[in-house]
């Protein structure tokens, strides 16, 4: 929404989410859990009316104007993650040697991986929550960029070097993500 100048984004809370601004940290608390993330811009302002809050920008530049918007999505998508969660489905495809997947602490293990004796490791960030079943790995959290990371390190953990990729597409695959 603009308004001579002014650029303003609203972010609609619901009931069971709480929400509290400090000092440019944002605190979002709900059923599935608690998320802090520092949002500061000096150009930036975020403004509580009632429940809701209001990210808004007084300048004409079309970097503020932008980060007028991204601050609002962060704030929706912290709200999302505590009221629903979300949730990534990978998929663990091999032709050639069978891929052994688990999960042991907060670290996920790919072993015999083309054949390869050592076993290859990737970090589970934050509170990701990791299960593989069959040839599925489901990642589930309530903060999108860990969750979304996590998926992303377990894809690159298994990327093929020094061989044919047309021929050997072995390894785990980001199948389903939120939003898509």
């Amino acid at each position: 929404m603009t308004s001579e100048g002014l650029v303003t984004e609203q972010v609609k809370v619901p009931e069971k989410v709480q929400v509290t601004l400090d000092n440019g940290m944002v605190k979002v608390k709900g059923p599935k859990g608690e998320i802090s993330r520092r949002l500061h811009h000096p150009k930036i302002r975020i403004a509580q009316k009632g429940k809701d809050f209001f990210v808004s920008c007084e300048t004409m530049r079309a970097k503020e104007r932008a980060l007028v918007g991204t601050y609002a999505a962060h704030m929706r998508n912290m709200i999302l993650g505590v009221t629903e969660g979300f949730e990534y489905k990978m998929k663990i495809v091999y032709a050639h040697f069978p891929i052994k997947a688990s999960v042991k602490g907060d670290t996920f293990v790919v072993e015999n991986f083309l054949g390869e004796k050592c076993p290859r490791k990737t970090s589970i960030l934050g509170k990701t929550k990791v299960t593989v079943k069959g040839d599925q790995v489901l990642l589930n959290g309530s903060d999108i960029e860990e969750v979304g990371q996590t998926a992303a390190n377990i894809e690159r953990a298994t990327k093929i070097r020094g061989f044919d990729p047309r021929i050997f597409q072995d390894g785990i695959y980001i199948t389903e993500k939120p939003g898509r």
